[in-house]
């Protein structure tokens, strides 16, 4: 997803609440809300305390999230992020929606993300995967490592030779061709 300085992320956006987040993430306001809200709010609290300690999120009623962290006199705002901590907002709001879905793939989640979210990251995408089935696609070493740690994660590694793409620590199936 955009998070550059004119995402549809970073801009105003209509409350309403939205079990789903958006593809564009225009509704993050109000995908956090409907966590809070119905969702898994003690898990949504967990997330933002465990990549940012001492933070707190809120939505407004006129739907600005405001992130508060600790050091700065006021919260910031979507359009004052950085990318990294919108991109992890986003990752938050995908992964812990009231309604998830049973397979999600994230190419390179990693993207943007500062090396000290890549613990949280890979304690909610361990979460997540508790509710349904995520493949992580990444070349992130700190990513995969802290992946390993985490239970419930099958890692399938792949390799590059020659233009093919193997995984050698995974069984090739039998292909049978049918007779005519």
């Amino acid at each position: 997803m955009r998070t550059d300085p004119q995402a549809p992320v970073r801009r105003p956006q209509l409350m309403t609440y939205t079990p789903v987040l958006a593809g564009d993430g225009s509704d993050l306001a109000a995908a956090l809300a409907t966590i809070s809200a119905i969702g898994d709010e003690a898990a949504l609290a967990k997330a933002i305390e465990h990549a940012f300690p001492g933070s707190t999120l809120a939505v407004a009623g006129d739907g600005a999230l405001r992130l508060s962290q600790h050091g700065l006199l006021r919260p910031l705002g979507a359009a004052e992020l950085s990318d990294g901590t919108l991109r992890y907002l986003l990752l938050v709001a995908a992964l812990l929606s009231p309604r998830s879905p049973e397979l999600m793939v994230l190419n390179e989640p990693e993207g943007s993300l500062h090396p000290s979210l890549m613990a949280p990251s890979a304690r909610l995408l361990a979460h997540a995967a508790g509710r349904g089935q995520i493949v992580v696609v990444s070349h992130s070493a700190a990513l995969i490592e802290a992946l390993r740690e985490e239970r419930r994660v099958k890692e399938v590694r792949l390799e590059k030779s020659f233009g093919e793409t193997r995984a050698p620590d995974v069984e090739a199936p039998r292909w049978s061709w049918p007779k005519r």
